[in-house]
């Protein structure tokens, strides 16, 4: 590119008037060999080999040339840089920025800008006339003359010719994706063991022992994966970002409003006051600041983290949208692998908050408390302090058995206190309280639980587990957890009440009845169905006449067990 270009396109960048997907960011020129980082992001080749390796070289010193010569054979090794956009540690590989996978999604959008802001363009067929139109499937611009052949010609009668102006304005054009190895060559063809477009003379040399077939049958098996991790996994998820930066950004808002206005009133109080009031106002004052600049550094915090990951979501979707909308054939095959990763990295990502549960502090918990002793400022004695009423989550305590165990089909309780970082309670109610009971081994197995505002630094905790085992509780404020959550709670069975009499054997409990049935395995004799004293099988001692047991505060034995064991198999204490 000559100068005189170069400083047209400075001019048209200052005025905004390029497209700025044809821009690279870093040199803000019209990409040149634009290549595609693993993170997306779209960059010339010479200014990704100019960004600084985060891999340390190694130290120089006085080696010898062996060394030197040594190190000049060793293979090349492949280098982190941050991507200038997202800050994402990415890899380039060995053979350099050469390595990695050409965007033609911009190399389109070069194209394109270039018709739009160049001259009239040539006939690509004869080289002599003013093109007028492109045929879309051969991409080649024609002039009239060639324009009329090539719709003479039995092999491009059916393809598609279309005004230049048209294409233009609309924005559809594309370039053929070449072979890099036979220069002419469109990539038409997809080698299925390589998993790699091909060209033409590449199928039929240098894989022509492979299984090729065109690129329109299984683009869309590659297409569909890409768009289902758009459309099921991260387009939800991009939707639930922006919500949570919104409320967040608004919560900024208000914690600020709330400071104001409680300023405010501090200075009104502190009107009426001499020089040692005025004192006291401004200490006030600073006290007030250090709270609203602690509470904006942690919303800053939790703003930066949710941007940068709603733009690392967002970057990536529109990417593949435009990939999917935009690209041919070629185009999105050549960029899937690099695509698929940067998609499945996404998705997978652990960071990945729901708008119910992001921690807002808008100023709530700051109160100035005008009545309240504060001491005495150059001897005199003052009034109003300003109260902050966080609760410490380290401090918060949790009372009851119901957060380490329970019954099943049985509702447990437990307590869960609110404490400042002096370990008392916050004696005041209001707190965003999050309480989730999960089974361990069964996800889809959750507990419904209910919480009670005490409005007094307390909250009241109810469940009933429907299933045994081990569950895991989460007790969160303001999505925080508090100290040692998640807690690990033990569902026992329910437990299976005696539906029979604790006797001491069935004639007795009967009066005598020969129908009269036990559970044990004693028998009597004389048409007697149930067990009697001193006769076989009766235990010699109480016992419940459901299931045998001789335990009078026990659980009774299943019917399965019961059936499983006959009467002979029974364990037996000494007959009478």
């Amino acid at each position: 590119m000559s100068q005189c270009e170069r400083k047209e396109n400075a001019e048209r960048e200052g005025n905004g008037s390029l497209n700025p997907r044809a821009v690279c960011s870093v040199c803000h020129r019209l990409y040149r060999d634009p290549k595609l980082l693993p993170c997306l992001h779209t960059f010339c080749s010479d200014c990704i080999g100019q960004l600084e390796s985060l891999s340390a070289p190694p130290p120089g010193g006085n080696r010898g040339d062996a060394a030197r010569e040594e190190e000049e054979d060793a293979p090349a090794r492949t280098v982190t840089v941050l991507c200038p956009q997202c800050d994402t540690e990415v890899d380039i590989p060995p053979l350099g920025p050469g390595g990695l996978t050409t965007d033609h999604l911009a190399l389109d959008e070069v194209f394109l800008e270039t018709l739009v802001t160049d001259g009239p363009l040539g006939c690509d067929l004869c080289g002599e006339g003013g093109a007028e139109s492109r045929c879309e499937v051969c991409c080649v611009n024609l002039c009239a003359f060639c324009c009329q052949a090539h719709r003479r010609q039995k092999r491009t009668a059916s393809h598609s010719v279309q005004l230049l102006e048209e294409l233009k304005s609309s924005g559809r054009m594309s370039r053929p994706v070449l072979c890099s190895l036979h220069p002419g060559q469109e990539l038409r063809l997809f080698c299925q063991p390589c998993d790699l477009p091909v060209c033409l003379e590449c199928a039929a040399t240098l894989h022509r022992d492979h299984r090729c077939c065109p690129t329109g049958d299984v683009v869309h098996r590659h297409g569909d994966r890409i768009r289902e991790l758009v459309a099921e996994r991260l387009r939800p998820r991009l939707e639930r970002l922006e919500e949570s930066l919104k409320k967040v950004q608004l919560s900024q808002e208000a914690l600020q409003a709330q400071v104001d206005a409680t300023a405010n009133e501090v200075r009104v109080f502190a009107r009426g006051y001499a020089s040692a009031v005025e004192s006291h106002c401004l200490s006030l004052l600073h006290r007030l600041e250090e709270l609203r600049v602690q509470r904006r550094n942690q919303l800053h915090l939790q703003r930066a983290q949710l941007h940068q990951t709603l733009l690392d979501v967002r970057g990536g979707v529109e990417f593949a949208e435009r990939l999917l909308t935009c690209g041919s054939n070629a185009e999105i095959l050549s960029a899937k692998d690099v695509t698929l990763r940067r998609l499945t990295g996404l998705a997978e990502s652990s960071y990945d908050p729901h708008p119910a549960t992001v921690a807002l502090d808008d100023g709530s918990s700051i109160s100035f408390m005008p009545k309240e002793p504060a001491g005495e400022v150059e001897g005199y004695p003052v009034v109003g302090v300003i109260n902050s009423k966080a609760v410490d989550l380290n401090k918060c305590t949790i009372e009851g058995e119901g957060l380490q165990k329970a019954r099943e089909g049985q509702q447990a309780r437990f307590t869960l206190v609110c404490r400042d970082s002096a370990g008392e309670q916050v004696i005041r109610g209001g707190e965003h309280i999050l309480v989730s009971i999960v089974h361990k081994e069964k996800k889809s197995c959750t507990v419904e639980t209910s919480v009670i505002d005490n409005d007094d630094g307390s909250y009241s905790v109810s469940y009933t587990p429907e299933e045994p085992g081990a569950y895991s509780v989460w007790v969160c404020v303001k999505a925080q957890h508090v100290k040692g959550s998640p807690f690990l709670l033990s569902v026992r069975r329910k437990l299976r009440r005696h539906a029979g009499t604790f006797h001491c054997c069935s004639f007795c409990s009967s009066g005598g009845a020969k129908e009269a049935r036990c559970g044990c395995p004693g028998t009597m004799p004389g048409g007697f169905q149930g067990c009697g004293h001193g006769h076989k099988g009766h235990p010699g001692k109480p016992h419940w006449s459901c299931c045998g047991s001789t335990v009078e505060r026990s659980e009774c034995l299943p019917a399965s067990v019961l059936a499983a064991v006959s009467p002979r198999g029974h364990l037996r204490t000494v007959e009478l």
